[in-house]
């Protein structure tokens, strides 16, 4: 089936692959990883609705009745990290998270942010166009995303610490690749550490001086509680009145980092190669590049995997895939299945209308900041239209090495 996340040829170009193993049937276990692989559209998507997986188990077996090694203790610090926010959370602490969460993190608090956004991608872009190009990934794409979601956290402009978030973020995010190294744990539960401690010293600040950042407002949030709305009426919580820790806080707050971010650079790099590759340049009505922004989301998929734990038996067809094995949902091979979106899957079409890509989840892991990132990805993309209309490669990019979260080493362009 040829599916070989780290060979170098797989990482550049998948889609083959991807085709045999839709071809092949519904689910494949792959040895290497000891998962089943999941390759279709309507069972990915099936799947990442179904209550029967979950993101953990813990909220329901041990490990050892789960048949599951307990996490290395040394690797503690990441794991209280990633295990106290939303991507990794299950059952009535999940749904009680992301309720608290969504009254801090508003489609009104991403509009307020709209003018924000747009003159920071306007300085980027003008940047690159001014010095006739560059790096794009690190003069435009990593920048953006992280000055937003410093301005979100109320980071103050001067503080020393925002040069450190990305570097954070790509250490913790090392871990979601397939059988991370152990160099690779000790980058990340490093990063955890750091970044935790940092957080705390933040939100000991905004309790004393609140301001209008996001950690005030769960600040807020969590003085409050999941029983009140704070309109007066009742919240319809499984735990009326629990609140948000400070765990809970800090671990959500990197997590909008990582996840808010990874999915807005790469699908900038990877988009604007992709574009320039074809050599199309998308309408830049607001309707239209919204729809071309959606098209190059699916096209190229910025997460291409995401895993979860079978916690009941289901049956794929004619296989049963029991309690305590793990599904890969490849993403990147769902949002290319013509099963789904026909003849002309493999093809890139900036006016697609009918586009039920799966790169932001579904279910109730559907990605909080997909807003915040469609905002982003739309004023970066509008920006190199209207300052860099000649765009052009000035060499071809070479890809890293990961796979689960997929992008270039970086995108040399000139204008």
């Amino acid at each position: 089936m040829d599916f070989d996340p780290w060979s170098p040829e797989f990482v550049a170009d998948p889609h083959p692959a991807y085709a045999r193993l839709r071809a092949a049937g519904r689910a494949h276990w792959y040895g290497p990883t000891r998962q089943w692989l999941i390759p279709h559209h309507e069972d990915v998507s099936a799947l990442l609705r179904d209550r029967r997986l979950g993101r953990t188990y813990t909220h329901r077996f041990t490990h050892e009745e789960f048949g599951r090694p307990a996490p290395d203790a040394a690797h503690e610090p990441f794991h209280t990290l990633n295990d106290h926010g939303l991507l990794d959370l299950e059952g009535a602490d999940h749904t009680r998270i992301r309720r608290l969460v969504s009254q801090a993190f508003t489609p009104r608090t991403v509009e307020r942010l709209a003018p924000t956004v747009r003159r920071l991608a306007a300085g980027l872009v003008g940047g690159l166009v001014a010095d006739g190009g560059g790096d794009l990934l690190a003069r435009v794409a990593e920048p953006l995303p992280v000055a937003v979601i410093a301005e979100m956290l109320g980071v103050p402009d001067d503080d020393e610490e925002r040069a450190r978030l990305r570097p954070w973020s790509a250490d913790i995010c090392g871990m979601f690749e397939l059988n991370p190294s152990e160099e690779t744990a000790r980058r990340a539960v490093r990063a955890s550490v750091e970044f935790s401690g940092y957080l705390r010293e933040l939100i000991a600040r905004r309790r004393k001086d609140p301001g209008e950042d996001l950690i005030s407002g769960l600040l807020g949030v969590a003085e409050r509680g999941d029983g009140e709305r704070g309109d007066g009426e009742r919240g319809d919580g499984e735990r009326g009145g629990a609140a948000l820790t400070e765990q809970e806080m800090i671990s959500t707050c990197v997590l909008l980092l990582n996840a808010g971010h990874e999915a807005t650079v790469n699908t900038a790099v990877n988009g604007t190669w992709t574009l320039l590759r074809h050599g199309v340049r998308p309408d830049p009505g607001p309707r239209a590049l919204a729809t071309a922004v959606e098209e190059l989301l699916r096209y190229d998929t910025p997460l291409q995997m995401f895993e979860r734990w079978v916690l009941d038996d289901i049956e794929l067809g004619d296989v049963v895939i029991p309690r305590g094995a793990e599904v890969a949902l490849l993403f990147g091979s769902a949002n290319r299945d013509p099963a789904r979106f026909g003849p002309t899957a493999d093809r890139l079409d900036l006016t697609r209308a009918d586009n039920p890509h799966v790169s932001f989840g579904a279910g109730i892991h559907y990605c909080l900041g997909a807003p915040l990132a469609r905002l982003e990805l739309t004023a970066l993309f509008g920006e190199l239209l209207r300052q860099a209309p000649g765009l052009r490669l000035a060499a071809e990019p070479v890809w890293k090495p990961g796979y689960v979260i997929r992008g270039f080493e970086e995108l040399l362009v000139e204008v």
